[in-house]
């Protein structure tokens, strides 16, 4: 695993100020964090100027983001607009509500064209593009077939960033979708899930390396893939600097051992 670690920023989003997360971060170890779509407000043009000010000030860089399919379709010229500003070299798309989620094979297939004309203006700015996934895409249509292996397979330019603790709770095994699509995994994100019974106040997430995902073979099946960002994230901690110190340090331990 590479040794600059990033934090998805949605984990402390119920944690403001933004500045005082982003010191935090510095202060515990991190270079870099991943933007989400509550960060770049369609009707708030100064947001991200001051986003950018504040990674400046923070001595952060934002590498990559989450940018929402309604943005990427609606204003393509904004997504690059944000993309140049704060430096990004990919940007991912993160979810599907439930409602738009397609009923069957040709419905994924559908959506992986209209992902892929999402993307092609990034990739024209040579910036990546590709799909973040949850557990929904884990789940057999009624023919069998698995929705993410419908939507990589349709649209081959897309890249993955793996949220291999989703795909833990999709219940599919994270090394059979390493070992299969391995060389479209651009980015990780490094999250844990609490034992049985335990963290229900957090939604039953841990803080990496309290957990139950087998990181230490993870590390192992991931360090020859062309992965570029390793992401800390955690849905609902209670505490974001508990989470961002013992995840950075469980994760260096990973990298040493």
């Amino acid at each position: 695993m590479m040794s600059d670690f990033s934090f998805q920023l949605y984990s402390a989003r119920n944690f403001p100020p933004l500045s005082a997360t982003l010191a935090m971060l510095k202060a515990e170890g991190y270079v870099s964090v991943e933007g989400y779509g509550g960060l770049f407000p369609a009707d708030d043009g100064a947001a991200v100027p001051a986003l950018k000010q504040a990674l400046d000030a923070a001595g952060l860089i934002m590498p990559t983001a989450h940018i929402g399919l309604d943005l990427l379709e609606r204003d393509p010229d904004r997504v690059l607009a944000i993309a140049d500003h704060l430096g990004l070299e990919a940007v991912y798309c993160p979810h599907l509500d439930a409602a738009e989620r397609p009923a069957d094979a040709d419905g994924w297939a559908a959506f992986a064209r209209r992902l892929t004309a999402a993307g092609a203006p990034l990739w024209a700015a040579g910036i990546g593009f590709g799909w973040h996934n949850h557990d929904f895409e884990f789940r057999p249509l009624p023919d069998g077939q698995i929705p993410l292996a419908v939507l990589l397979d349709t649209a081959p330019a897309l890249s993955w960033e793996a949220d291999i603790a989703w795909i833990v709770r999709g219940g599919a095994d994270p090394f059979v979708w390493i070992d299969r699509y391995g060389d479209r995994i651009t980015a990780v994100h490094v999250k844990d899930i609490a034992p049985a019974g335990r963290n229900a106040a957090e939604d039953g997430w841990a803080d990496v390396g309290d957990g139950v995902v087998d990181w230490r073979a993870l590390a192992e099946a991931l360090k020859a893939l062309p992965i570029r960002h390793f992401v800390m994230e955690h849905d609902n901690p209670s505490d974001a600097t508990r989470f961002a110190r013992r995840s950075l340090a469980a994760a260096r331990r990973l990298q040493a051992a």
